[in-house]
């Protein structure tokens, strides 16, 4: 066999193998619903107020409490939601990387993650550490892409290991990894200080009967 014979054998063979492996299959995924859209079977309220499910929308009543997960604690995991304020700014968040079941609305709060929901904090005056898709008052946006009510929005948390990271309508606002620094405390209500667990519970804040948004998706999605 000369040169030029196995020279076409080669191309031959990377032309077929060639479109293989530009379009191998992305790893598979899995996604569940944590919200049916229905009741709020799997999910259990602590604090002042209540969630409740009105037009398969959810939303709380007064406040502030914590409506959570039941089912499972989460970790390696994309969380999706979907929702939008009643106003042209509400105040609500997503709590991710909570150490133990709640029995109380503060414990999350102070050794938990919230991943803020407020385009407006200085406002309450607070600060850009306070806004929509950080880590409350410990990370600083690297965008501001939240949309003002109605209109909806869409959060992406992704758990990695030790890693957060925040997607809101698609843009990254947030990424940090356990370890990274942030700025002290400013207020008594703010979380405290410290590595969360990679693996934990999940929950929906009801802030006030002032602030309210409705939350119309929540899912989680696994990487098989």
């Amino acid at each position: 066999m000369n040169y030029t014979t196995l020279c076409g054998i080669g191309v031959a063979l990377l032309m077929g193998v060639a479109p293989i492996l530009a379009f191998a299959p992305a790893p598979a995924q899995h996604t569940k619903l944590l919200f049916n859209g229905k009741n709020l079977d799997g999910w259990k309220h602590v604090g002042p107020g209540s969630m409740v499910v009105e037009g398969g929308l959810l939303h709380g009543v007064g406040g502030m409490g914590l409506l959570y997960y039941t089912g499972s604690t989460f970790g390696n995991c994309t969380f999706h939601v979907v929702y939008r304020m009643k106003d042209e700014n509400d105040n609500s968040g997503v709590f991710i990387r909570i150490p133990l079941e709640p029995r109380e609305e503060w414990m999350p709060v102070h050794y938990g993650y919230e991943v803020q929901i407020d385009n407006h904090p200085e406002r309450s005056k607070e600060d850009d550490y306070h806004i929509t898709g950080t880590l409350y008052s410990l990370t600083k946006p690297l965008a501001k892409p939240g949309k003002p009510g109605p209109q909806w929005n869409t959060m992406d948390i992704t758990l990695d290991g030790p890693r957060t990271i925040v997607l809101v309508n698609g843009i990254k606002v947030t990424d940090y990894r356990e370890g990274d620094p942030v700025p002290e405390r400013k207020f008594d209500f703010e979380p405290q200080r410290g590595r969360r667990p990679d693996v934990g519970y999940f929950g929906i804040q009801n802030h006030s009967s002032n602030d309210i948004v409705y939350f119309k998706e929540i899912s989680v999605r696994y990487a098989k």
